[in-house]
């Protein structure tokens, strides 16, 4: 497909943070994929709505409508990430939120992109408890895609991403490396050229004796998991005060 236009909404995952350029700008595999099809389709226009810390409802009530404006012909859309890990989640009435802001972003004409969740099953047990949670969302949205005739990028499948070494340190944001294989896997699924394999394996390391990864989950709690849960427990979200890094679509 010749793409002239791509949008992307969601959370922190799809604004790419903890994938910085050397100037501090936060970057990402929705920029590194619109870097790419920039390359083989000249002219590109590209906008990221997507604002860390968003909910479901937000992305809706804030992103959405914008997509639904500019009208292009690419649009990735991820969310729900954030409502998973919060403290109480419904994902029966999520997916059916999901759902119904799906079928808008289809009936604009565009083809619409969707992505699982991850699978944590190597994660910390604090993490993984969300694994059961994430596999039930996971299937509710591969039936609003069944239904809406969209396509679906499957991370969780992406064994790659499994592995902890593709966690930045709070652990719930991909590394470079990672934000790399993910834009890899959505090129690939466009059935755009790649110039490398996403599946590769990571580098052989040391294993991380015991005492010291003790050591790195009590820094984790203090430095990351605490001051997350403060936060919400005060109804605050990460994005507070933050706004799309690209608003409008604009050649890329």
């Amino acid at each position: 497909m010749d793409y002239h236009s791509y949008v992307a909404i969601g959370d922190s995952f799809t604004e790419g943070l903890d994938d910085l350029t050397p100037d501090g700008r936060v970057r990402g595999w929705a920029d590194r994929v619109a870097e790419r099809l920039a390359v083989d389709h000249p002219g590109l226009e590209y906008a990221n709505l997507a604002v860390r810390g968003k909910v479901l409802d937000q992305i809706v009530d804030e992103q959405v409508p914008v997509a639904e404006r500019l009208r292009p012909d690419l649009i990735t859309f991820c969310a729900g990430g954030n409502d998973i890990i919060g403290f109480a989640c419904d994902t029966d009435d999520l997916a059916a939120r999901f759902d119904a802001a799906l079928g808008r972003l289809v009936a604009t004409g565009a083809e619409v992109l969707i992505f699982t969740g991850f699978d944590l099953r190597r994660m910390h047990p604090f993490i993984r408890r969300l694994r059961g949670r994430i596999a039930v969302y996971n299937e509710s949205m591969r039936a609003s895609a069944e239904r809406h005739g969209c396509r679906v990028v499957d991370l969780w499948a992406m064994d790659v991403l499994a592995d902890p070494r593709a966690w930045a340190e709070d652990r719930l944001h991909l590394t470079p490396d990672a934000h790399e294989r993910v834009a890899l896997r959505v090129l690939e699924f466009l059935g755009e050229p790649v110039p490398a394999d996403w599946r590769a394996p990571w580098p052989a390391g040391e294993p991380t004796p015991w005492v010291s990864r003790q050591a790195d989950d009590l820094r984790w709690v203090r430095d990351h998991v605490m001051p997350y849960v403060r936060k919400r427990l005060r109804g605050e979200h990460t994005g507070d005060g933050y706004l799309p890094k690209r608003p409008e679509l604009l050649p890329f």
